[in-house]
C-alpha cells in the first residue's frame, strides 16, 4: 500500500538555509527523511507559510516530494514567538486542501498544534516529532537567556496526548516525553535520525579541503558549525580557546577557528564575538556565513576536530554530518550527542560546559595529530551505518502502525482540545474547526 503524507512545519521552511534564522538540524531532518520516503514509495507533501519570498504555491523539492505555502498570517518573515497566534489560520488552510491524505506528520511544538486540529478535521492518524522539548531545554539555559515559556509547555503536552505516536531521536528523548509530559510508552517510537552519504563523506581529505576554503595547510582547526544561540554554546567555545591560549601560547600561530552559521532568533548581534574582544581571541576566529550543504561537507573535511559545546541538544545532526565527512567531534554530553558520538573512539565528549574541559581536550588533539586521524578513520566508518534510508524505514512501520490502530478504532480520532491556551485570539475560529 502506498501512502501520502502530510507533513507540517508552521514556523520554518525546508527550503531555508539551515544555519539562519530558526533554520538548522530539524530543516535538514525534514528534507532528507522525506527525500528517503519518497525512495520508498511514500509521497510526502511540506506545508509550511508563506512568508512572501517569491517562491511559487508548490515547489518540488525532490521526486515525490512537494513543498506547498500556504497563506496563513501576514505574508512576511516573523519572529517565532508571533506564530502561536498562526497556529489556527494554518489549520484552517490546510483543511482547505482539496488533496486528502493518509497521515500527517507534524515537526515542532506549533506544527503540532495545526497537525491535532487537522488531524480531526480530516480523521486520519497524527505523528509528531518534537525535535526539541520546553522543559529540557529550560533545565539547560545559559546565564542570561530567556526561559520557554509556560504557553509552550502546555502546547507540548496537548500535542503529546492528541498524537497516535511519538517518534523520539533517541531512547533518552523519549523517557523526556514519558517523564516530563506524560506520553504513554507504546505510543512513543525512537527513529534514530540518519546522515546523507551522498553529501557528507571524507571526499579527497583535508589537505584538498583546506586548499578550496583558502586555510593554512599546517594550522590547528576546530570547528564551530551551527547557530549562534546561547543554546549552542558558542560562548563555550570561545572561553574554551581564551584558556587554550592561556595554557598554551604557542598555539597562538597556527590555531585557526572558523566559526559557520547565523545569528538566531533574538540572539544579540555580535555576542560571541564581543566576548571574544574581551577575551583577546579575535585574531583566532574567523567569521563564515551559513553555506550549502556541500560548501559545508568541505569545512568538515578541512577540519581537525567538530566542536559542538550545546547546552541541550535533540540528537546533533552536525555531528553526524561532521563525522560522515572523515571529522572527529568534541561535544558535550547532552541529549543525542552520547548517541551520535562513540566516546573515546569516533570523538571526545564533555560533562558540562566547562571551558577548560574542552581547552585541555583542544590541547590534547592538537599535540597528537595521530591521534584525530584514528578517530577520523572511526568517525566516517561509524556514520556509513547511520543512513536516512535505515530512517526512512523505520518511520514507514510507524505510519503504518498508526494506520492499523485507526482502521480498527483504536486512533485518537476525538475533537482537539481548546486551542485557546494558547492565544485569546483564536477563540472564535477554534469553535468553527
Amino acid at each position: 500500500m502506498s501512502l501520502r503524507v502530510a507533513m507540517l512545519s508552521v514556523h520554518t521552511s525546508p527550503l531555508h538555509q539551515p544555519g539562519t534564522g530558526d533554520a538548522g538540524g530539524m530543516n535538514v531532518y525534514m528534507v532528507e527523511l522525506s527525500r528517503a520516503l519518497a525512495e520508498q514509495g511514500v509521497e510526502v507533501d511540506l506545508f509550511t507559510r508563506c512568508r512572501g519570498e517569491g517562491l511559487a504555491p508548490l515547489v518540488e523539492l525532490a521526486p515525490g516530494v512537494r513543498v506547498r505555502h500556504l497563506h496563513a498570517g501576514p505574508r512576511e518573515a516573523l519572529p517565532k514567538e508571533a506564530m502561536p497566534d498562526l497556529v489556527v489560520p494554518f489549520s484552517l488552510a490546510l483543511l482547505k486542501e482539496e488533496r486528502r491524505y493518509d497521515l500527517l506528520h507534524s515537526h515542532y511544538w506549533l506544527s503540532g498544534q495545526a497537525g491535532r486540529i487537522a488531524s480531526a478535521g480530516w480523521r486520519i492518524p497524527l505523528v509528531h516529532t518534537a525535535h526539541t522539548l520546553a522543559r529540557v531545554k529550560n533545565a539547560s539555559l545559559a546565564a542570561g537567556d530567556t526561559p520557554e515559556p509556560e504557553l509552550r509547555v502546555r502546547g507540548e503536552r496537548q500535542v503529546v496526548g492528541a498524537a497516535d505516536r511519538l517518534i523520539a531521536n533517541t531512547a533518552d528523548e523519549a523517557e523526556a516525553l514519558r517523564s516530563l509530559y506524560g506520553a504513554e510508552g507504546p505510543r512513543t517510537e525512537v527513529v534514530r535520525p540518519g546522515v546523507d552519504l551522498r553529501t557528507f563523506h571524507p571526499g579527497d581529505g583535508r589537505a584538498a579541503a583546506r586548499a578550496r576554503l583558502g586555510l593554512p595547510a599546517d594550522a590547528f582547526v576546530p570547528l564551530y558549525a551551527g547557530r549562534i544561540q546561547p543554546l549552542k554554546g558558542p560562548d563555550v567555545l570561545v572561553r574554551a580557546v581564551a584558556e587554550l591560549l592561556r595554557e598554551s601560547p604557542d598555539l597562538r600561530r597556527r590555531l585557526l577557528v572558523p566559526v559557520v552559521g547565523g545569528h538566531s532568533g533574538a540572539t544579540r548581534e555580535g555576542t560571541a564575538w564581543q566576548l571574544a574582544g574581551e577575551l583577546g581571541v579575535t585574531d583566532v576566529l574567523r567569521s563564515c556565513p551559513p553555506v550549502p550543504q556541500e560548501r559545508l561537507a568541505d569545512w568538515y573535511r578541512a577540519a581537525d576536530v567538530l566542536v559542538v559545546p550545546s547546552r541541550s541538544e535533540s540528537f546533533g545532526l552536525v555531528a553526524l554530518e561532521a563525522q560522515a565527512c572523515g571529522t572527529p567531534v568534541l561535544a558535550a554530553a547532552v541529549g543525542g550527542l552520547p548517541t551520535a558520538v562513540w566516546d573515546g573512539v569516533t570523538g571526545l565528549l564533555v560533562r558540562g560546559h566547562d571551558p577548560r574541559e574542552y581547552a585541555a581536550r583542544l590541547r590534547e588533539l592538537a599535540a597528537r595529530p595521530e591521534r584525530v586521524e584514528a578517530m577520523g578513520e572511526a568517525a566516517a566508518r561509524h556514520a556509513r551505518g547511520m543512513s536516512w534510508r535505515a530512517s526512512a524505514a523505520r518511520t514507514v512501520e510507524v505510519y503504518r502502525a498508526a494506520l492499523a490502530e485507526t482502521r480498527v478504532g483504536q486512533g485518537r480520532r476525538h475533537a482537539p482540545a481548546p486551542v485557546a491556551s494558547l492565544s485569546w485570539r483564536n477563540e472564535k475560529a477554534v469553535a468553527q474547526v
